[in-house]
């Protein structure tokens, strides 16, 4: 609370050098641990979690020592531990700590998320960035900015970091875009060594590699498409999936990684916690992250093909203080797709949760919302009423480990956990009937 306050009443530019002197003090303390190092940074507004994932696991098989942080975990090597900052970049001291640590622990390859938020607070600064991949830029964080345009310049401070960061002998500078969006020439306009684009659908926009995947077929639990006369499988439902998928490719092939040893590390993961999550296939129940609308509409489009009853969604949106303009727009595309809207409370912080559900509801134009604040017995009635055949898909939480309420109150919290805990008081109910 008093931290929120000094932040409101601080001058913009006293906050900015105090931000930029932490950073260069924080890489100085370490001695620029960045420097010795192949950093992969990977932005966007969603799929970042997902690409991070994919990339240090092709890196790790194709026999590189390998860190990564992203809002899921912090892998250094064989050591994996959970996120649980509720923060996806960690601050200064921490992020430069954790790349010392992978430098002592002889990492050739850092992939880092790379947030706008972090990058407004100058946690990307004094890393020498090597490469910067974009997944896709949707409206999000526009409170915090103040318009989707200083929401898009944050993003590109981190492509610009590409030609002000020393460069490293016979190391490239990689920018690599998402030509299907809206955005990518934004993005191709900094200066690197080289760059690469990907794509669901071929583009005049000029760059140095382009992948264009083909023959796309969702086939649950699994998605396949061609990309150079090679059919790849992943176990990922969504188109938008393939493009995370091709994030990824291109990423390793830029790295000179065979696209053999590419396609075969891709169709060993099974999934990413959190995000399109199966826990259960009958009925069948989702969890996922979806925070933007994007996302939303996105994930109905995965599953779409696989309905056969209801969809039962039991939605949150976004968390409170913070994109409040989402709310509706997440209640108008639950309400196009699901059959029934189990509204309930996500991560609040020191807003009314229930203003937060009026908010929401303003989008659902039909009845069949209802309201169950906590989250727990939204979940539990979700699952009650759910047939074998529907389908359930709980969002905006993903695999996040904690909730935060009022006054800074941190509680433990898995949405997965509770709908495993939930399933199995059900089925032994139904035993003892």
């Amino acid at each position: 609370m008093i931290k929120s306050i000094i932040k409101r009443i601080t001058p913009k530019f006293i906050l900015e050098v105090y931000h930029y002197f932490w950073a260069f003090f924080s890489a100085l303390f370490y001695l620029f641990p960045s420097g010795k190092m192949i950093i992969i940074g990977i932005t966007g507004t969603n799929g970042k979690s997902t690409t991070v994932d994919m990339v240090s696991k092709i890196l790790i098989a194709a026999g590189n020592k390998t860190a990564s942080i992203s809002s899921l975990r912090f892998q250094i090597n064989e050591k994996v531990w959970q996120n649980r900052l509720k923060m996806t970049m960690p601050g200064r001291f921490a992020i430069q700590k954790f790349l010392h640590q992978a430098l002592k622990e002889g990492c050739k390859y850092v992939v880092l998320e790379t947030t706008s938020e972090g990058i407004k607070q100058y946690r990307h600064r004094f890393i020498d960035y090597d490469i910067a991949a974009i997944t896709n830029l949707k409206p999000e964080h526009i409170e915090s900015h103040g318009s989707f345009e200083k929401y898009r310049l944050a993003k590109g401070k981190l492509f610009k970091t590409l030609s002000k960061t020393k460069r490293k002998k016979n190391i490239k500078k990689i920018s690599i875009v998402n030509l299907d969006d809206e955005n990518a020439k934004y993005f191709l306009q900094f200066k690197s060594d080289e760059k690469w684009g990907y794509g669901l659908k071929d583009s005049a926009i000029d760059v140095d590699q382009r992948l264009i995947a083909s023959d796309i077929n969702i086939i649950y639990p699994q998605t396949k498409f061609s990309l150079n006369n090679k059919e790849i499988t992943i176990n990922f439902l969504g188109e938008f999936n393939v493009l995370n998928s091709l994030a990824a490719i291109s990423i390793c092939l830029s790295q000179k990684i065979d696209l053999d040893l590419i396609i075969k590390s891709l169709e060993n993961i099974h999934g990413v916690s959190g995000r399109m999550e199966v826990i259960s296939k009958e009925p069948l129940v989702f969890v996922d992250f979806a925070h933007t609308p994007d996302a939303l509409e996105a994930i109905h489009k995965a599953i779409k093909p696989l309905k056969k009853g209801n969809i039962i969604c039991v939605l949150g949106s976004c968390g409170g203080g913070r994109d409040k303009w989402k709310r509706p727009e997440m209640g108008k595309i639950s309400d196009q797709n699901c059959g029934r809207i189990i509204l309930t409370n996500e991560d609040p912080y020191d807003e009314d949760p229930e203003s937060i559900l009026d908010q929401i509801e303003k989008g659902i134009a039909s009845k069949k919302a209802e309201r169950i604040l906590d989250r727990k017995e939204a979940i539990k009635r979700a699952l009650q009423i759910a047939q074998n055949e529907d389908i359930v898909l709980i969002t905006g939480k993903g695999s996040e480990p904690l909730m935060c309420l009022a006054k800074g109150q941190k509680i433990p919290w898995d949405d997965r956990e509770i709908v495993r805990q939930e399933l199995n008081k059900i089925h032994e109910n139904k035993g003892n009937i």
